[in-house]
């Protein structure tokens, strides 16, 4: 046959008292949960119509059914209570507040700085790949230098016609092929 209560056992002495605990996770979020509804204009507009009906029916009821006469005491008392109550839940809800923006501003700082050592190595990579391209020949460079010895074999003497007259014609070379023409025109004409 089981135990009734399987936790509790006669034959030991309770180590201590067993409290009433609360998560307070739980109770904070509650707390903000209240203030958060405290702070709406629905729950503003609620609490005027309870209090017009509260001073209307105690303005209008006689003797006995008047539970709270003109000085509307018992009022002011639920009042004072509501504020006793509504102080510390809206500043647990901001202390809350106060723990997610710390925890936020701190994601924030350390994005922030991964961020900046993302873009200091960037741009130190782009510097290297400009330094490694300045050394790259470029195609302006490389033309250019085609052109120089194109002129310097336009100007050197074809062997074999050292002989001819200064009329005779000579090939051409094509400076952006680098290789002679026929027709001894460049454009092939």
């Amino acid at each position: 046959m089981p135990e009734p209560f399987p936790q509790r056992r006669l034959d030991q002495p309770q180590l201590g008292r067993r409290r009433f605990e609360l998560d307070p996770d739980m109770f904070a979020r509650l707390s903000e949960r209240v203030a958060r509804f405290l702070g709406t204009g629905r729950y503003l507009a609620i609490q005027t119509v309870i209090v017009i009906v509260w001073i209307a029916l105690n303005l209008v009821l006689v003797g006995v059914y008047r539970w709270d006469p003109y000085p509307f005491i018992l009022l002011n008392l639920a009042f004072s209570t509501q504020a006793a109550y509504a102080a510390p839940l809206i500043l647990l809800a901001q202390n809350r507040q106060d723990d997610r923006d710390r925890v936020s501003l701190d994601e924030d700082r350390s994005r922030a700085e991964r961020t900046k050592a993302d873009t200091e190595y960037l741009a130190r990579e782009l510097a290297a790949l400009r330094i490694a391209l300045g050394e790259v020949v470029t195609r302006d460079y490389l033309r250019g230098e085609l052109d120089r010895i194109v002129e310097r074999l336009e100007a050197l003497p074809e062997p074999g016609t050292a002989g001819q007259a200064d009329g005779a014609e000579r090939p051409r070379v094509d400076a952006a092929r680098a290789r002679p023409v026929r027709g001894g025109r460049a454009g092939g004409v």
